[in-house]
């Protein structure tokens, strides 16, 4: 059986349907399932939001260490400062970093706010993803789901989305490539491989980059796959149905593989464990590929690694 066919049967198994793509970025060979397709690409936008930020500050135009207040009509609900109850302050340079390690949209959007959500499109056309369309940051976003839902705020939106037929939040903007933030495994992975050869930017940029998506918390997609001496830097997205990540994979060899993975339910459950694993799976057969060894499961299994807190 092909690489391209085990991949699809693995995430037949799960129930999803899926899109990967897989680079050796010391080759170039590469393994792929639809990677052309336009998919949402939800939270991993804030790789690029990051690299902007970061070329921003080797230039001089922003000072990293420039304090930033979070206030409540800031917050957006969710993780890091998304969620806190009261007013916070910190530097630039940390709302960076809590906007790659758990995601934190509130933090994006003030990063967003104070780079300019123009130069993070610009950033796109400069490096060549052309197929990359960013409609813009999470708090956008956000008010695009509450008018698909007929929410006036969170609240509202919390009590109404759970009665919703699964045809109408199949049917959300959020949802649909053509609507909304997007791009193609591909393309991502490309951004991957400029990043990682330091030519999407400034070296010390690109190491930003680097060492802000190697602290990512989430450790049940990608990673899962893979053993805990393999070095995984990622950015995952979740909206629902929709479970996806993308990052490079680093052996101790030197081997470097970078991958995009995308996997849509037919069921509405966030909560699909065994969806993310089939992520990591994917990912280990398309890396095992290009490493040409065959899958073995990670000695320990995920139960080896931490939680995610």
């Amino acid at each position: 059986m092909e690489t391209h066919e085990r991949i699809a049967a693995l995430f037949d198994r799960a129930g999803v349907d899926a899109r990967l793509h897989a680079v050796d970025l010391a080759t170039g060979a590469e393994v792929g399932l639809r990677a052309d397709d336009q998919v949402v690409i939800a939270s991993m936008f804030k790789i690029l939001v990051l690299l902007e930020f970061a070329r921003q500050v080797v230039a001089g135009q922003v000072d990293p260490t420039e304090r930033v207040t979070v206030s409540r009509e800031n917050r957006l609900g969710g993780w890091g400062t998304a969620g806190c109850a009261d007013d916070a302050e910190l530097s630039l340079r940390d709302l960076a970093y809590f906007m790659m390690s758990v995601s934190d949209n509130t933090a994006a959007d003030l990063i967003i706010r104070r780079i300019g959500l123009d130069t993070v499109q610009l950033l796109a056309a400069e490096l060549g993803l052309a197929r990359t369309r960013i409609v813009g940051g999470p708090h956008q976003v956000l008010e695009t789901m509450f008018a698909d839902v007929g929410a006036r705020d969170d609240a509202e939106f919390a009590r109404l989305f759970p009665t919703l037929p699964p045809e109408r939040v199949l049917a959300m903007r959020v949802l649909d490539p053509a609507h909304t933030t997007s791009s193609t495994p591909r393309e991502l992975t490309r951004l991957l491989r400029m990043v990682w050869a330091d030519e999407a930017g400034p070296a010390e940029a690109c190491a930003t980059v680097r060492a802000c998506m190697a602290r990512q918390i989430f450790w049940t997609r990608i990673a899962s796959g893979f053993d805990e001496g393999v070095r995984v830097s990622a950015k995952t997205g979740t909206l629902p149905s929709l479970h996806m990540e993308c990052g490079v994979v680093e052996y101790p060899d030197g081997g470097r593989y970078a991958v995009a993975v995308f996997a849509q339910s037919r069921r509405l459950d966030l909560r699909r464990l065994d969806v993310d694993l089939a992520m990591g799976r994917a990912a280990r057969t398309a890396v095992d590929a290009l490493r040409g060894t065959g899958f073995s499961a990670p000695s320990g299994g995920a139960a080896a690694r931490p939680g995610l807190g």
